[in-house]
């Protein structure tokens, strides 16, 4: 902790906000954020990373999906923060901010009590509580009113959390498809220029704009800005293999056996045993996130209409040998269910994949199929 520093020592001290591109993996997708200080005339030269997180720890997984995943504040060297963003061609940013002598040595001291063991984990929150957050939090609690983030200056985005996600991981077409899956309606109202800070390029946008008021002549939050690492972006392409495509190719292969099931009096229930089966796999996963999770993002989930957990039971319906009395009404339901799915969707209730479109129109299409045709046909030839 730092203890007892006099003003001519803290003057020493160069305090910046470091801005990370995104990386390619999805956990990296959306860039991150880091406090350095720098000690002039030691060298010390310290990275203070809110966006830590251990890979190893038990039940990873579990605790990440549910909620209850632990992220903590790490320090390193400049040195060691920059070696890992140059090898992996990340672009870094610098805004050295303007503060005097009595806020530096408040920022460090806080930062150094947050680094105690007892202190440095906190509840991680995608949205409201990671790396880039974190900071700006910090900077509040320092500067307190003194701080103005001039959020009126910013140009009106008018995008929901789900469209600003989508702008970092487009080109991960099958991340996109996983997170749009596992996050419900919460996400598709339009966020405000404050949370949009979620973001660390947002981040950076509003310390540009932030000044500082009422300890002497108003001033910019940020003395100057300098880029530290420049890469140019990576070609990015959806690649050959992604949901736009093989969800189209599905919707084709569906139509094709319906409309040879149709001419031949079959209705060739393995492909229907298979893509309901998978539906309803998906259904429970969305199902144990909505109700077993701590994200509150994860809840009022509406993918649940046409990727719905009942579906499972049409597997033992459309194996039994004879007509079960359940069966026909079920699959009005759940034709029912996609087409509320598209009223949802169509009504901005919720928005769904872009991908997922011939995917409902494959649940539109047989579940009528086999509603007018599952009682007329022999179940164990088809």
């Amino acid at each position: 902790m730092v203890i007892g520093l006099t003003d001519s020592f803290a003057q020493q001290y160069r305090v910046s906000l470091l801005t990370c591109d995104p990386g390619e993996e999805i956990y990296s997708s959306f860039g991150h954020s880091a406090i350095r200080v720098l000690d002039q005339e030691t060298g010390r030269d310290r990275v203070y990373n809110y966006g830590t997180f251990d890979f190893g720890a038990p039940n990873f997984v579990l605790n990440f999906a549910g909620g209850r995943l632990d992220y903590f504040l790490s320090v390193s060297t400049f040195d060691r923060f920059i070696a890992e963003y140059n090898y992996f061609h990340r672009s870094v940013r610098e805004q050295e901010l303007d503060l005097n002598q009595e806020q530096k040595l408040a920022l460090i001291a806080f930062l150094e009590t947050n680094y105690l063991p007892e202190n440095r984990n906190y509840r991680y929150d995608f949205f409201f509580d990671n790396c880039a957050t974190r900071i700006r939090d910090v900077m509040e609690e320092i500067l307190g009113n003194q701080l103005v983030w001039h959020d009126e200056e910013q140009e009106a985005v008018d995008k929901s959390f789900r469209q600003l996600i989508d702008e970092k991981v487009f080109y991960m077409p099958w991340s996109d498809l996983g997170i749009d899956l596992a996050l419900g309606s919460r996400l598709d109202r339009d966020a405000t220029p404050r949370e949009e800070q979620f973001l660390p390029e947002y981040m950076e946008e509003a310390f540009a704009r932030a000044m500082i008021e009422g300890d002497g002549p108003t001033r910019p939050l940020v003395k100057n800005e300098r880029v530290i690492l420049d890469f140019q972006p990576a070609n990015e392409s959806l690649g050959v293999i992604n949901p736009y495509l093989l969800f189209w190719i599905l919707a084709i292969v569906f139509t094709a056996i319906t409309f040879i099931g149709f001419r031949k009096k079959k209705l060739y229930i393995g492909f229907d045993l298979v893509f309901f089966g998978i539906l309803g796999i998906i259904g429970l996963v969305m199902t144990a996130l909505w109700l077993g999770s701590d994200i509150p993002s994860t809840k009022w989930n509406w993918n649940i209409l046409w990727a719905f957990p009942g579906h499972l039971i049409l597997i033992p319906g459309l194996l039994s040998k004879t007509l079960k009395p359940w069966l026909r009404p079920y699959l009005l339901f759940a034709l029912i269910l996609a087409d509320a799915a598209v009223v949802f969707w169509i009504l901005g209730w919720q928005s769904f994949h872009p991908s997922l479109i011939p995917l409902l129109l494959v649940i539109i299409l047989r579940t009528n199929y086999l509603y007018y045709n599952v009682a007329r046909y022999k179940l164990g030839a088809a």
